[in-house]
């Protein structure tokens, strides 16, 4: 059994998470590449692909399907999308991520969308407000985020009409 086919039924992720993650992890064993040229702050080359980043979309796959709740940060009394960040940045990464999506976004360092990675993040403006929603990448235009309106932690693609009107920012925690 390969190492996708042991997550895949470890985790019991539908054919179509699976083929997520196996373009993740088909990414991840590529050569990292050259550093990236930060000019300001934002990052305008390709990283190289990032451990904790591939931990952080993995860990996201699997709360697939965990319920809503307006200020949730925790899958058992359900999640927001802010919640939901944290808390998989912190049980996968290791890292203190706490507030909004605008506190999210304002702690991160911004890149260029083109050039995200599994893990890295990405911003939206759902509500007529700056960085009001907040998804975390898994490669190939796909995002896990918790919107209110399906009540449900999903998968949706940056493509998806909704999403690209409203796309704000691509940003980063990752070297």
């Amino acid at each position: 059994m390969n190492c996708l086919q042991k997550v895949s039924q470890e985790m019991r992720l539908p054919a179509l998470f699976a083929v997520t993650l196996a373009v993740a992890l088909a990414t991840a064993c590529g050569s990292p590449g050259p550093r990236p040229v930060a000019f300001g702050r934002t990052i305008t080359q390709p990283l190289p692909v990032s451990e904790k980043g591939n931990e952080v979309a993995l860990y996201a796959l699997g709360l697939i399907d965990t319920g809503y709740r307006f200020g949730g940060r925790n899958p058992e009394a359900g999640l927001d999308c802010s919640g939901m960040v944290s808390f998989i940045y912190g049980q996968a990464a290791g890292l203190k991520v706490t507030g909004s999506a605008a506190d999210i976004a304002r702690g991160s360092r911004p890149i260029e969308p083109e050039f995200l990675r599994p893990g890295d993040l990405v911003f939206f403006n759902t509500r007529n407000q700056p960085y009001s929603h907040v998804g975390i990448y898994l490669g190939d235009s796909r995002f896990v985020h918790a919107p209110a309106t399906s009540g449900r932690v999903r998968i949706d693609r940056l493509s998806d009409r909704y999403y690209a009107q409203r796309f704000e920012a691509a940003r980063t925690f990752f070297d």
